[in-house]
């Protein structure tokens, strides 16, 4: 079955990443659902639209918006479903709100999209960890590269543009690419900045 519109997906593994390995044991993080740090945002293409001309294949990994895989509570406190949600574990999904796709070797950020790690901070009296606004380009998508961004690049964005995600272990921000405003060249001291507790 396909959709005239939709891909149809399923979750990589859980609909929540809400526990840890820590000794053989899982630890678990949190236990609210309404927390959406803690919804899983990977999960695999079964079926691409029939309507969409799309490099996303039957089989990729992507990573889509947090509002997926989540439950809620409704108003009357009842634990309801996203309005993804398709039937047995699939769900319905937009291209607007997948964000990277990943078909075997490496993630490729969708047009419209780029993912940038933050860098830690130069500033000694300041308490922030990390430089406000700048990081370094880690996926790019065709229009950035097209005019002259690649991954490595130190970049600079419009402030409240940046979105988090864990991706393979690395804190980064999700920034619309027209958001993006700035290129600059390295002083040689940058340091990505990942916390410790990703």
């Amino acid at each position: 079955m396909r959709s005239l519109y939709n891909f149809i997906i399923e979750p990589k593994e859980q609909r929540y990443t809400n526990t840890k390995d820590v000794g053989g044991k899982d630890l678990i993080l949190n236990t609210e659902l309404q927390n959406h740090q803690y919804v899983s945002r990977e999960g695999i293409v079964l079926e691409t639209p029939i309507l969409e001309d799309t490099k996303i294949k039957k089989g990729d990994t992507v990573i889509v918006h947090h509002n997926v895989f989540r439950r809620f509570h409704d108003i009357r406190g009842e634990e309801k479903n996203s309005k993804s949600y398709f039937k047995d574990n699939k769900y319905f999904v937009y291209s607007d709100q997948i964000f990277l796709y990943n078909q075997g070797e490496n993630w490729n950020a969708l047009d419209g999209y780029c993912f940038v790690q933050p860098i830690k901070s130069k500033n000694k009296y300041s308490e922030d960890k990390e430089e406000p606004l700048m990081g370094i380009l880690i996926y790019a998508d065709e229009y950035s590269k097209a005019n002259g961004l690649k991954p490595g690049d130190l970049v600079g964005f419009k402030p409240n543009s940046e979105y988090e995600f864990i991706i393979d272990d690395k804190r980064l921000y999700r920034v619309l690419t027209k958001l993006i405003t700035i290129k600059y060249e390295y002083q040689g001291n940058e340091e990505a900045y990942n916390p410790s507790w990703i």
